[in-house]
């Protein structure tokens, strides 16, 4: 069976919210159209304590896209966005949720953060994603949302650690570029690990 993974969906990642993702939006009507194509949805929420350490605000003199070490790993300092309990970490209101068999939180811990809809980004912990689709006998993935150059391509390239074929569907997610070319980047990185990207219509 093949699964279709909406990575954080959110309201915090579309334009206007705290960490809006350019044209973040354009990615809902494309995540509502594709679900009835897959025996299985689940989505990645981003759901952070107000104390994270990824926020900036929680570093003072520190501004967003600083980096500094954090659980003994690099750690881009990001504004302050989908807090537990807020508006912000809400999915988008456009976005079908009726489909969605199970939502899988990320970045819970204040300590380290976590891109990945499968694990935190030092892989010391497991969101429970790749046991889950294990046991509903899934063997391909396809992966959109929000953003490309983080939480899309960690997922992405997490799934085919685990040994999922892979797919991105590129005109159903948009980068963050905090540098310019940085979705780029990380497509040719998805691309070298196998991940195949594919246009929504050609699913």
């Amino acid at each position: 069976m093949r699964a279709l993974i909406l990575v954080d969906i959110q309201n915090d990642l579309l334009p206007g919210g705290a960490l809006a993702v350019p044209d973040g939006d354009m990615v809902i009507p494309i995540g509502n159209a594709v679900q009835a194509d897959f025996g299985l949805v689940v989505a990645t929420q981003d759901l952070h304590p107000a104390d994270h350490g990824s926020f900036a605000a929680n570093h003072p003199g520190r501004q967003p896209g600083d980096v500094i070490q954090l659980a003994g790993l690099d750690q881009i300092l990001w504004p302050r966005h989908c807090v537990q309990g807020s508006s912000g970490a809400a999915f988008a209101a456009g976005l079908n949720l009726e489909r969605i068999a199970r939502v899988f939180p990320k970045g819970t811990d204040a300590t380290i953060d976590s891109y990945s809809g499968f694990f935190d980004n030092g892989h010391r912990k497991a969101t429970g994603l790749g046991d889950y689709l294990r046991e509903e006998g899934v063997s391909s993935v396809y992966v959109m949302g929000l953003a490309t150059d983080y939480c899309v391509a960690f997922t992405a390239l997490d799934a085919r650690q685990l040994g999922f074929e892979t797919f991105l569907i590129t005109d159903g997610c948009r980068g963050v570029e905090l540098t310019t070319g940085d979705t780029e980047r990380a497509i040719d990185e998805m691309k070298a690990a196998s991940v195949r990207c594919i246009e929504s219509t050609r699913i």
